[in-house]
């Protein structure tokens, strides 16, 4: 029986388990092991998207590891750098995710000094959120480590290609007008 390769980054682990899962051996995922029948799933956007997916969360890792980004920290903190005072309703919103993993996600920065939240209001979710000086000196740094992960992840495209590849992207990702049955 032939084994598979198991990839412990792309697994969700609680922050205060980062140490502990930094320390288990990852073994690269292959999107395509050679010998294995894929049937159908060869077909599928979805899960080539997933494939991709995989692939490009690990090396994301390994790239923001000095910081301790998530992918989902890095977008939080690009969204408030670019929209200063946007509050984490708003954030909740723009990132597609529950107001409860905002939260969770702002706290993690707040804590590490790269978010404030302006105001006095008792509740946190309508205060506006704007990036530290430290913050935007970790965003600057991360920014970069993050364009030399995109450029590894998509060496095998031109820049055409990776271009029609967000435009596809894209298109996959908007709702359609009417759900199909």
């Amino acid at each position: 029986m032939r084994a598979f390769p198991v990839c412990w980054r792309s697994m969700k682990q609680p922050d205060k388990d980062a140490d502990k899962a930094r320390s288990i051996p990852v073994a690269q995922f292959d999107a395509h092991i050679p010998g294995v029948d894929y049937g159908q799933l060869d077909t599928l956007v979805g899960y080539a998207v997933r494939r991709a997916q995989i692939r490009i969360y690990e090396d994301f890792t390994v790239a923001l590891e000095p910081w301790n980004i998530t992918p989902q920290r890095f977008s939080a903190m690009t969204l408030i750098d670019r929209n200063p005072g946007i509050k984490a309703i708003e954030l909740a919103n723009v990132m597609g995710i529950a107001r409860s993993g905002v939260a969770i996600i702002l706290n993690t920065l707040e804590a590490a000094g790269y978010v404030r939240r302006l105001g006095e209001q008792k509740d946190k979710r309508t205060l506006a959120l704007e990036l530290s000086e430290a913050g935007r000196q970790a965003l600057r740094e991360i920014s970069g480590a993050v364009a030399g992960h995109d450029a590894r992840v998509t060496s095998s495209l031109d820049d055409a290609q990776k271009a029609l590849l967000i435009t596809l992207l894209d298109r996959v990702g908007v709702q359609p007008e009417k759900p199909v049955v």
